[in-house]
């Protein structure tokens, strides 16, 4: 299975058959090389270090699932799971946050909040607009773009 992340905490249920399971965490989403919700580096065990060097960065957190083992995967939280032999897996998902910040389709938690989503929107609108500078002007203002963000948002985030 792919790398990816839900925006609503589970339990991973394993009924039969034993599971590998690699996490990380929401922290290392720099390091994951995201395409939407889900990593591009398709090889967790051996990533392609010339196209995703910061991939070993992320720290992994790893363990096997026995029949009869819960494991609790909050939401945002990157994971990839192999089937080490044949396996059945429940999955349980549910929404801790209110609820307009869903998507009203998704049942399942993959896909991003509503309002992440328009932010995103407005990232692509924003580097669409960027895109009319000259080349100089374009990383200048897209540095400073970048600095707004973490000044407004990412140093204000709980450690």
């Amino acid at each position: 299975m792919w790398t990816h992340y839900d925006v609503m905490d589970n339990l991973l249920i394993q009924i039969r058959g034993r599971k590998r399971v690699v996490l990380f965490s929401p922290k290392d989403a720099l390091n994951m090389y995201l395409l939407g919700d889900k990593s591009q580096v398709v090889d967790v065990d051996n990533p392609d270090l010339s196209r995703f060097p910061n991939f070993v960065k992320a720290k992994r957190y790893e363990g096997i699932l026995e029949p009869g083992d819960i494991l609790f995967i909050p939401a945002m939280w990157f994971h990839n799971t192999i089937a080490l032999n044949f396996n059945v897996a429940i999955n349980v998902f549910w929404k801790h946050l209110d609820s307009k910040l869903y998507n009203s389709k998704d049942i399942y938690g993959n896909k991003d909040l509503v309002p992440a989503v328009q932010a995103l929107e407005f990232v692509d609108r924003a580097v669409k607009r960027l895109d009319e500078l000259p080349a100089e002007y374009r990383d200048f203002y897209a540095r400073r773009l970048i600095n707004e963000i973490q000044n407004r948002v990412l140093n204000h985030t709980a450690e």
